[in-house]
């Protein structure tokens, strides 16, 4: 109820005041935006760096495994994996077949699962795709694939942060 002759106080923020805010928060934003991309894209660098550590390590204990008899090597073969997939696959012991006495021969899984380039646009692609992958008898000026893996590079044409490009890690 208003008394007679008193003034109506109005309450709440005027037009101008809620266009200034609206202003403001947007200049926030527009600010923190490159922030946020800088940010992500470190992100998938340290990715790719820890997905290349990983994988260079399965391909080092895979030829080591080789190399202590361990694992099969074929005769002529480098004693690198044929392919990325067989990191992950179950692999029969050479050198402990059926130690056991149980009719079992005892394998070894050198990775659980192997690592997507995080640059790879293609999320259905499978992760052993995602990358390129070097021979062990192509030249290191020359990477080309081969009868064995090994190395791994990405497949992505862009550049690090620092200028160097993906494909040269």
């Amino acid at each position: 109820m208003s008394v007679p002759g008193s003034r109506a106080v109005a309450c709440g923020f005027t037009l101008i005041e809620i266009l200034i805010t609206l202003a403001l928060v947007g200049l926030l934003a527009m600010g923190s935006s490159p922030l946020f991309e800088l940010t992500a894209h470190r992100q998938k660098e340290a990715d790719l760096r820890e997905s290349l550590r990983v994988i260079r390590g399965g391909l080092d204990a895979y030829k080591a495994a080789v190399d202590t008899g361990a694992l099969t090597k074929v005769a002529g073969q480098s004693g690198y994996p044929p392919t990325l997939d067989v990191l992950t696959e179950s692999l029969l012991r050479a050198d402990a077949a059926d130690s056991n006495g149980t009719g079992t021969a005892s394998r070894i899984v050198i990775l659980r699962r192997l690592p997507r380039d995080p640059f790879f646009p293609d999320p259905q692609v499978p992760a052993a795709q995602t990358w390129n992958v070097r021979g062990y008898a192509s030249r290191p000026d020359d990477p080309q694939p081969g009868d064995d893996v090994f190395d791994v590079s990405s497949k992505s044409t862009r550049n690090a942060l620092d200028g160097t490009p993906y494909a040269s890690w």
